[in-house]
C-alpha cells in the first residue's frame, strides 16, 4: 500500500518534471476530481485527474516564515 500524500487548496507543491518556462513549482487553485493548478514561473493554469497530480507531485514545499 502506497503512502497518500496530503496537499490542501493554496499549497505550493513541487512536480517530477520541470515546466517549459523552467519552473517545477505549482500553486493548487482548486481541487475535486481534478486538480487545477498555477506554474509559479509563468501563471499557466493546467487542470490534471487527481490521479496523475498525486503520480506527478513530488512533495509539498514549505510555506515561507513570516517575521511578525
Amino acid at each position: 500500500m502506497t503512502q497518500r500524500k496530503h496537499f490542501n487548496l493554496g499549497d505550493r507543491v513541487k512536480m517530477k518534471k520541470k515546466h517549459p518556462c523552467g519552473s517545477y513549482i505549482w500553486e493548487i487553485t482548486r481541487m475535486g476530481a481534478d486538480i487545477k493548478i498555477k506554474c509559479c514561473g509563468c501563471a499557466r493554469v493546467v487542470m490534471l485527474p487527481r490521479s496523475k497530480f498525486e503520480k506527478s507531485m513530488v512533495k509539498v514545499e514549505e510555506p515561507p516564515e513570516n517575521p511578525s
